[in-house]
């Protein structure tokens, strides 16, 4: 490995605990905050200009994608936001609620994808949907709703770059982070098979119906290009499962899929 390529590569971990450390530390100071003030909320905005403009073209067009159930958050969903803001000032923010993401797909998809759209009964189901449909429309970088980029997110992602897939700790690929140009065929193949899943039924699982599963599945690592988490993007640094659900009785997807099924029988 160059010198050189190493230095960074240090530097963006170094960089990647710093961030860790300073959001925890904010994230602790946000439960005496919200124990004072539990109405609380703080509003994300729907569409948010970049701070400044690009002035180089790129191939993943500049913009950030993120959706959550309500875009009334908490104080540690806010600032996990408004850090991204900061890793990415050239880009556009767009934001999407429950009721949004489906209008975007009765707009924008066939009617065989809102089908499908309609069979999901919990939200990150749908919103691992979602994210497929809106990237292949619009290409851009979509990000969990607790993921924060830990270099600058322009840097990581390069100008040449078409395509780009996170892997975790064990080196699986992950959906918290996608990276595309719009019209992406790879992008087309995921949103086709978490089509065929709906519709088969078989699966009983989240992340296997809609999730991670479907890109460890479908797509191999030597042909497609990923970044390791730890280069690119951290989750829960800033927030976690009780600030998140705060207000939402049914929990995080992996209780509610205990109670809920998936997918709705096809009428």
């Amino acid at each position: 490995m160059p010198p050189r390529h190493l230095l960074k590569k240090t530097s963006i971990v170094i960089c990647s605990r710093v961030i860790k450390l300073l959001a925890n530390i904010a994230k602790l100071a946000s439960y005496p905050f919200h124990a004072l003030l539990p109405k609380v909320r703080f509003t994300l905005p729907e569409q948010a200009a970049p701070w400044w403009p690009s002035k180089q073209a790129s191939r993943i067009p500049r913009i950030i994608w993120q959706t959550n159930f309500t875009n009334r958050v908490t104080l540690p969903v806010y600032l996990n936001y408004l850090f991204n803001r900061l890793m990415a000032p050239r880009f556009e923010y767009r934001f999407m609620i429950t009721q949004t993401r489906r209008d975007f797909i009765e707009a924008q998809c066939d009617a065989d994808v809102l089908a499908c759209y309609d069979r999901l009964q919990i939200g990150a189901a749908q919103a691992d949907l979602w994210r497929l449909a809106v990237l292949d429309v619009h290409g851009g970088v979509y990000l969990d709703i607790d993921a924060h980029a830990i270099w600058p997110l322009g840097d990581v992602i390069g100008e040449e770059v078409t395509e780009l897939y996170v892997t975790t700790r064990r080196g699986d690929l992950s959906n918290y982070f996608i990276a595309s140009q719009p019209g992406n065929p790879n992008i087309q193949r995921l949103l086709a098979q978490v089509c065929a899943n709906i519709r088969e039924n078989r699966l009983t699982n989240v992340f296997d119906i809609t999730g991670p599963g479907v890109f460890n599945a479908l797509l191999d690592q030597n042909e497609v290009p990923t970044i390791a988490y730890r280069y690119a993007c951290n989750q829960g640094s800033f927030t976690n499962e009780h600030f998140q659900y705060i207000d939402k009785a049914a929990g995080k997807w992996t209780r509610e899929q205990k109670q809920v099924r998936v997918i709705r029988d096809d009428v």
